[in-house]
């Protein structure tokens, strides 16, 4: 099923987008100068700073353009603590509103004090199609409060999630969201772009630093 259309992701994020693209152009360009002539310092320096600042002011605009994917623009800390409230234990257990939190990108499930761990892994890796979820799970060695908490968790993550969107931290268990097909369009499209832009900018610079 095709994802529906978000809202635009504004300037912001179309400069950052341009002036990124014309980094990496820049590098190249700088390479290729010092390669050439390396005492020239101006001119490396030069075509390191002036390309990002370049690319971002004439691509910005237009990359700004680009839409997010619906499920980019929803709040995943609502929808977490909604979906998960069931689970709800009690005061000075298990809660929702104390064990779910977000570093505004991520969810951050903290699985201590809880008794239906399955239950609640089940419903987060819902969730964690479209964000990270990160499990607090303990290091999971007799020292830990809960020291068989983490390979319950880590066992249901390992059957159902693919190896590609999960990791294992020191004291977490993070599974990654599935890219969107529109994502994955923009990403490839502008990967085929700089491959085929900068070997033929970065060939044309060579050509004129070698005269």
């Amino acid at each position: 099923m095709a994802d529906e259309v978000g809202e635009p992701v504004g300037l912001t994020m179309g400069f950052q987008a341009g002036g990124l693209i014309g980094l990496y152009l820049g590098f190249s360009l700088a390479t290729i100068s010092v390669l050439t002539d390396a005492e020239n310092v101006q001119r490396t320096i030069s075509l390191m700073c002036i390309p990002p600042f370049l690319f971002s002011l004439l691509l910005g605009p237009f990359l700004s353009r680009r839409r997010k994917p619906v499920i980019l623009t929803k709040e995943p800390l609502i929808e977490a603590r909604e979906k998960l409230s069931k689970y709800n234990e009690g005061q000075g257990k298990w809660r929702t509103l104390s064990h779910i939190s977000s570093d505004g990108m991520n969810l951050r499930i903290d699985m201590h004090n809880l008794t239906n761990v399955e239950g609640v892994v089940d419903a987060a890796l819902d969730i964690a199609e479209t964000t990270t979820v990160k499990f607090i799970v303990g290091r999971g060695n007799h020292k830990s409060s809960s020291p068989e908490l983490r390979n319950r968790v880590l066992k249901i993550v390992e059957d159902k999630v693919g190896v590609l969107r999960r990791s294992r931290k020191a004291k977490s268990i993070e599974v990654n969201p599935i890219a969107s097909h529109e994502y994955n369009a923009y990403q490839n499209k502008l990967n085929r772009m700089l491959l085929i832009l900068l070997p033929i900018v970065s060939f044309l610079a060579w050509l004129e630093m070698r005269n």
